[in-house]
């Protein structure tokens, strides 16, 4: 049975001037706002049956808590209306947000949620003062209920008129004086439940909080909190009716939140020392690489390539804030660009279920505000705006699995530019401005719009991106473009079909799960290293989701100077090998035109940052604090494999929606005019065409740059067909 009122407010004065003196004082000079925080466990240490009490009977005893922190303030000469708030609850008083029932109305609990919407601030009659407008008498009333406001039922007899308001000869009226009332500002928050607290299946439950004095504009939208709360209910009314059935609301006392990730990934002891033993292993990155989807088979090296740089995403690279403000991101993003049924589905879906925060959408159902964060009218039934979060602020320190990117509108797809590249979703709408974090790792895939992709396999991936719908300039945001092509091969095919048959039964019955007749492999605990269908080994996936949660939260590696070095080089070799081998090597695939083919720019600085993220990966997943030249090694080869791959010549095509021929096709076709007119005075236009071909100018090409030429008058046609240059 709780305490009586009167003994409460004997204890917090006890426990307050016996232990919070020094907060009392900070207080009273005017340092600090006049907000107490109180930690259970000091609490528990003072007096559990005290502490006990505050948790079954929280409204009353909080309240006379708050009220003897007042009344010390104001015996020391400061009128203060101080607020006391208890938080950090033991872990016994935690629920589930879908636990929440009848047993927990009015009791002060602790939630671990996701905040998903907030509120404008409205302010809250707290401390009314009325007068009667017959006698001119001042009443005060508290407001406890923020639904409802309580007027004075009379004048009181002893000191006023003890007049009723109402319509007779004698009644009288009471007005609210707002000079003397207090009012405290109040806000909704919408939270939700953690995405692995989610039975399968089932859809995350979300409740209702409020929020008021210091509380308020301290969550955004995509933050991990702890929120302790009070539970209360408030009746449904349908039409003019009241109905039996109440709805539960949650009053927000205090709020923890999260500073250190991934803290929802329980890591023992041993479970550390079986990271730090595996991490030592030789063959680590063979391991990780086959860990990421077993039952996806790679039929051939790119397959395998394309599971080597997803590993090396999950780790990802270092961010760091640096001294000017602006920061350097961390997270590696990857588009896979490829025909349908080459699993591309089942990568991103793995992925999503395999990185810790990890979120999956597909681009044909999502919306821009579905992706960043939407601004929403009438969300707490105020009618006021409100921000709701996207998957990439909920996917914050994680990773952001985004399909049928090409099934997205331009204007959604040029939303995520921003949160791409800084890391924050920036929002001004509706008179509302934020900024959500955003510092997720993305990996989108996106399939041709006529079904399969047509031209030549040794055509850049930029030649391909309008078979995708996908603009050029959205390319730079991508570390890594992998093109995945559906090729004909007997060999493969007949290996892809076998493990496929395999897989299929191998495979446990759904029915024979949900009826109980067989056990559900993943209920049962898991092994570290495991054997699929091809006996070949990998991690399993609950323990490479505690190997990821570690490195990332405890290894942030900084590039030695070997690393540096390496790089260096590489990146100062790239922007001069081109140029010089297509001035001095006539058979260099280029324009034949040094002049032309110094406007190549084979690799920017762009790609220095997405060297150094994929060496500060390799080498978290090392669990190295710096990263060497080994680590430089790595992503050189993989940087250097992807673009080989996607046949990529020159980088600055992937900034602007003109590619490097078509940039360079007037130079080309002057070149060739003057070129052949200094042999036979006249050029034939499909000698034109036939000599411009070799430079993968297109005739097209060739049609426009002529027309120009014409235009300007810098050429002329004395027959069909045929062209001079002017004198």
């Amino acid at each position: 049975m709780t305490m009586t009122a009167h003994d409460s407010s004997a204890r917090w004065r006890t426990f307050l001037t016996e232990t919070k003196e020094d907060q009392i004082l900070m207080m009273l000079s005017e340092q600090t706002s006049p907000h107490l925080e109180v930690p259970f466990h000091e609490l528990q240490a003072f007096d559990p049956e005290f502490a006990d009490d505050v948790l079954e009977d929280p409204d009353k005893i909080l309240d006379r808590g708050s009220q003897s922190l007042t009344d010390i303030c104001r015996e020391r000469g400061g009128e203060i209306d101080a607020l006391l708030r208890v938080g950090e609850l033991p872990r016994d008083s935690r629920r589930k947000i879908r636990d929440i029932g009848r047993s927990e109305l009015g009791k002060l609990r602790s939630v671990e949620a996701i905040v998903t919407k907030i509120s404008e601030i409205k302010p809250r009659l707290v401390h009314a003062v009325f007068t009667c407008e017959k006698c001119d008498h001042s009443i005060e009333v508290m407001q406890k209920d923020e639904r409802e406001l309580i007027q004075p039922l009379q004048c009181p007899p002893l000191t006023g008129c003890g007049a009723y308001p109402g319509r007779t000869k004698d009644a009288t009226r009471f007005n609210l004086v707002m000079s003397k009332s207090r009012l405290v500002n109040n806000q909704w928050i919408e939270i939700q439940e953690l995405p692995e607290h989610i039975p399968s299946g089932a859809q995350p439950s979300r409740c209702t909080v409020l929020l008021d004095g210091d509380l308020v504009n301290q969550n955004l939208p995509g933050q991990r909190i702890t929120a302790n709360v009070i539970p209360f209910v408030l009746q449904e009314v349908k039409g003019s009716k009241k109905t039996p059935m109440f709805d539960i609301l949650y009053r927000l006392i205090s709020s923890e939140q999260e500073n250190t990730p991934f803290t929802e990934i329980q890591i023992s002891q041993e479970d550390k020392e079986q990271i730090i033993e595996i991490s030592k292993r030789e063959d680590l990155l063979g391991m990780m690489q086959h860990s990421i989807a077993p039952s996806v088979i790679a039929a051939d090296n790119r397959m395998q390539f394309v599971k080597r740089s997803l590993v090396l995403q999950l780790f990802g690279g270092v961010s760091r804030r640096n001294s000017d403000l602006t920061r350097s991101r961390g997270e590696i993003h990857i588009l896979l660009m490829g025909d349908p049924g080459i699993a591309k589905s089942q990568l991103l879906s793995y992925m999503s279920s395999l990185s810790p925060r990890g979120k999956y959408t597909s681009g044909g159902g999502t919306s821009a505000a579905g992706l960043t964060a939407a601004v929403i009218r009438d969300a707490f039934g105020d009618g006021r705006f409100a921000i709701e979060a996207g998957v990439l602020p909920l996917s914050d320190r994680g990773l952001a699995a985004i399909d049928e990117f090409d099934k997205m509108n331009k204007e959604d797809r040029g939303s995520m530019h921003a949160a791409m590249e800084q890391g924050f979703v920036h929002i001004a709408k509706g008179g509302l401005t934020a900024s959500l974090p955003s510092r997720c790792a993305v990996l989108a895939a996106a399939n041709p719009k006529h079904g399969r992709f047509v031209g030549n396999p040794n055509d850049s991936v930029m030649f391909y991106f309008d078979q995708v719908n996908l603009p050029l300039p959205l390319a730079s945001r991508f570390d890594i473009i992998w093109f995945l092509r559906d090729e004909i091969n007997i060999i493969s095919d007949e290996k892809i079909a076998s493990h496929i048959l395999d897989v299929r039964t191998d495979g446990i019955s759904e029915t024979e799960l949900e009826s109980g007749f067989s056990f559900d492999p993943f209920d049962e605990d898991e092994e570290i290293i495991q054997v699929d269908v091809s006996n070949k080994e990998h991690f399993s996936n609950s323990f490479l989701r505690k190997y990821i949660a570690y490195a990332k939260l405890n290894i942030h590696p900084q590039l030695d100077k070997g690393a540096k070095s390496l790089i260096l080089d590489y990146y100062t070799q790239e922007r001069q090998k081109f140029s010089k081998e297509s001035a001095f090597n006539p058979n260099t695939p280029g324009t034949g035109n040094p002049e032309a083919d110094a406007k190549i720019v084979p690799i920017t600085p762009r790609s220095l940052e997405a060297l150094i993220r994929i060496s500060e990966a390799h080498a978290r997943m090392h669990l190295r604090d710096a990263a060497t030249s080994e680590d430089a090694k790595v992503a050189i080869a993989v940087y250097s494999h992807w673009r080989e791959e996607s046949n990529i010549e020159d980088e600055s095509a992937m900034f602007s929606s003109v590619s490097t021929v078509e940039r360079n096709s007037p130079r080309i076709v002057r070149e060739i005019v003057r070129d052949i007119c200094s042999e036979r005075t006249v050029a034939q236009l499909h000698e034109i065409h036939s000599r411009a071909s070799v430079h993968k100018v297109t005739e097209r090409m060739v049609d426009e740059v002529l027309s120009k030429m014409r235009m300007s008058g810098e050429l002329f046609s004395p027959r069909n067909d045929e062209y001079q240059f002017a004198r």
